[in-house]
């Protein structure tokens, strides 16, 4: 569950207390969940037992033991304990988050990931014209369909089966990574721009942002490494909370550019502590798209790694890796903003957030190579 979905779960934990008689307090109409702070254990905590304790007319930390029974048999709730003078601490179960079980499978099948047997026992026989391109596309092809468990083979002569546009010049200056990509990223029909824009690393160029995203991804896995912490995938949904979107840079430029932390003209700043609330506007500091994306920002990634096996099938059901080179992109696109939120900042500690989203950004180098490494094209450790 997300922590909008974990603060709705606390409100109806009052709501029962309520209704059961054990407590005699107006329902409140928000309650916030945080990170634990000190002293404090499990993925979340809230202050809700001090909010109602003058009201209730009750020590809190005795509102915090009535409320635990109710919290603590909640769908998606592990475990619950309570701390300092009536925190509810919080640990989500693994059931709770979908996205847990497709990370945890990506990580198990690593770069098998998305291979099937679609095409089992298939011959798919293409018959290409004497072109770069077309010998290009083919040798993706073949790959494509051996990874849904068909076989390809490759000749020339008539009939023709496969004729891409070719391409308007020779594509080697290029080097390998960056001729295949401008060869396969087009779809067949389309001519493809054998230009030095292919080389330019800047977010103007989608290769770029594939191998660049697929770097950072590595370079999170490292980063935890020296923190004393690896991925866990099983910490619920808190891939949907990001340590800091205000810290996120805003454009993939800033990410690369070491010598600017901060956007152009903004004066650098650290993120407060989030507050995470059923009604978003207890986040008044916060822009509103920056308050929906804390709930939402992974969505389109988390979509984009379960659509990958589609994609896979697809291209190489109708020989067309261009499909795939698409969707790396959209891929990448989605993981960029994420990425830079994977790892701990100032003075925060590695946490069941942490390790989550950590096996998430794991996932999705896997994901980013294993795509590349299909169309031929090397996904680099660092970039």
């Amino acid at each position: 569950m997300t922590p909008v979905e974990l603060s709705r779960t606390v409100l109806r934990a009052v709501r029962r207390a309520v209704d059961e008689g054990e407590l005699s307090v107006t329902v409140p109409e928000r309650v916030v969940v945080t990170p634990p702070g000190p002293g404090g254990c499990g993925d979340y905590a809230t202050n809700v037992a001090l909010q109602l304790a003058r009201p209730a007319g009750q020590p809190p930390l005795r509102v915090a033991e009535i409320l635990l029974p109710h919290l603590a048999d909640c769908a998606g709730v592990d475990d619950v304990v309570v701390t300092g003078p009536g925190f509810l601490n919080i640990s989500l179960s693994a059931a709770a988050s979908p996205t847990a079980a497709l990370v945890a499978q990506i990580r198990a099948l690593g770069a098998a990931y998305g291979h099937s047997e679609a095409l089992a026992g298939q011959v798919v026989a293409l018959r290409v014209p004497y072109d770069v391109r077309a010998e290009v596309v083919a040798d993706a092809v073949v790959r494509l369909v051996a990874s849904q468990g068909g076989r390809g083979e490759v000749g020339h002569g008539e009939p023709v089966t496969l004729r891409p546009v070719p391409a308007p010049e020779d594509p080697a200056p290029l080097g390998r990574d960056a001729a295949q990509w401008a060869l396969l990223h087009p779809a067949a029909h389309d001519r493809p721009r054998i230009t030095a824009d292919h080389l330019v690393q800047r977010e103007s160029n989608p290769l770029f942002r594939v191998r660049y995203a697929h770097a950072r991804s590595r370079a999170a896995v490292r980063g935890a490494a020296r923190l004393g912490y690896g991925a866990d995938a099983d910490a619920g949904d808190l891939f949907d909370a990001p340590a800091s979107l205000d810290d996120a840079p805003a454009s993939l430029d800033a990410l690369h550019a070491p010598a600017a932390p901060a956007p152009r003209g903004a004066a650098p700043r650290r993120a407060a502590p989030l507050g995470f609330a059923a009604d978003t506007s207890d986040l008044p500091d916060a822009p509103a798209a920056h308050t929906a994306a804390l709930s939402d920002a992974p969505a389109p990634l988390v979509a984009a790694l379960a659509d990958y096996p589609r994609i896979l099938t697809a291209a190489a059901t109708h020989r067309a890796p261009d499909r795939l080179a698409r969707h790396l992109v959209t891929v990448a696109d989605a993981a960029l903003p994420f990425l830079a939120t994977v790892l701990p900042r100032g003075d925060e500690k590695p946490s069941a957030a942490h390790r989550a989203r950590l096996a998430l950004a794991e996932a999705t180098g896997t994901v980013l190579a294993g795509g590349l490494s299909l169309l031929g094209i090397d996904a680099p450790e660092h970039l």
